[in-house]
């Protein structure tokens, strides 16, 4: 394994393509809005979320504004992975305080409602985004686009909603399994024609969202999630043979390497449950190339700040020491995270140490 200091000049990238950096680069889920000021105070001046996903102009205000403030490695796309649905003519909204809400797929009837192939021109706008962030970039950080997997989207589009264990959707694909798999098929090639539009517009990464693994029973990983991100993942690099693409399958139970192993993946996410000093990290054979990871602070441990920062962010950096590493949390920055935790945070990691404990 090769490894370079942090002047490599774009150090995520060369992590995704196998590099260990020291110290290792940063950026957070949703760290584009949310818990940040001066997106509450620009989201209070615009009507609707999707409004203001779908407007260039401040979209690619929102994905920057991180970047201004903490100098991340990477900026990622400010958008929601149910633009999908959206753009496939199922109505989409957001309900302030309690999240979106999607005219329900209860039956296979329902699918007459939507179109069978995603329209690209409903999202030209956050392809306008990508490149207007792309011009505004630091030399050094990344341009990141994403989608939601098609799990995780059909989840959304059959319940209506986000949901706990995502009962409805394990139960639409237990009464139509036929039903089920178009719906995932078509999931696929709208995937693979929005990524690969993001490339087209300037993204140098793209991170596939499987959120909701954890709720699928072992028996169906596989056919409702690896193996049609597999499928995303191979159509891109038949087109574009050298994208890199990072794949976060939250709670999926499998090791990292058995993940990038079923999908193709470049780099594999790691949520807050995994322990990175467990044996799987460390058995790999030196014979091959070790898979790039990413993660995996507990979002919850940013938010306490002291102590547990401190704690937390040298587990990860000593954890993850001998394997090309992005930093990140093992889920979505929180909204109540305090500012000064996210600069003590990006501190300690750039330093390679914890610093001290009681800030």
């Amino acid at each position: 394994m090769s490894s370079a200091k942090l002047n490599a000049p774009k150090p995520i990238l060369a992590v995704l393509d196998g590099m260990r950096i020291d110290p290792p680069p940063i950026w957070l889920m949703r760290q584009a809005g949310r818990f940040l000021p001066e997106y509450r105070k620009l989201r209070s001046e615009v009507g609707t979320f999707l409004e203001l996903a779908y407007s260039p102009k401040l979209a690619a205000e929102v994905t920057l504004q991180p970047i201004r403030r903490f100098g991340f490695d990477a900026a990622i796309l400010f958008s929601d992975i149910l633009v999908v649905p959206d753009a496939m003519n199922q109505k989409v909204s957001f309900v302030e305080g309690e999240g979106p809400r999607l005219d329900p797929l209860r039956d296979p009837e329902g699918f007459s409602r939507l179109r069978s192939e995603i329209d690209l021109s409903r999202l030209a706008p956050i392809f306008e985004t990508i490149g207007r962030v792309k011009r505004e970039l630091p030399g050094r950080c990344a341009m990141l686009g994403f989608c939601g997997a098609p799990w995780t989207v059909a989840s959304y589009m059959i319940a209506g909603r986000g949901t706990p264990d995502q009962a409805p959707a394990r139960l639409f694909a237990y009464r139509h399994p036929s039903a089920f798999q178009e719906l995932i098929d078509r999931l696929v090639e709208a995937s693979i024609a929005y990524l690969s539009a993001q490339f087209a517009a300037g993204a140098e990464a793209v991170q596939i969202f499987e959120s909701f693994a954890g709720a699928i029973p072992k028996a169906f990983l596989e056919d409702w999630s690896l193996t049609p991100i597999r499928r995303i993942v191979d159509a891109l690099r038949g087109k574009l043979p050298n994208v890199r693409i990072i794949v976060f399958a939250k709670g999926s139970g499998l090791s990292p390497d058995r993940v990038a192993a079923a999908t193709g993946a470049n780099a594999v996410g790691i949520d807050w449950t995994v322990d990175p000093t467990e044996a799987f990290f460390n058995d790999r054979s030196s014979s091959k190339p070790l898979t790039p990871l990413q993660g995996n602070l507990d979002p919850l441990a940013l938010v306490a700040g002291g102590e547990a920062l401190g704690r937390g962010v040298k587990r990860v950096l000593s954890g993850f020491g001998s394997v090309p590493h992005i930093f990140n949390l093992g889920h979505g920055i929180l909204p109540e995270t305090p500012i000064e935790n996210v600069e003590r945070l990006v501190a300690m990691v750039r330093s390679g140490d914890e610093l001290d404990n009681k800030g």
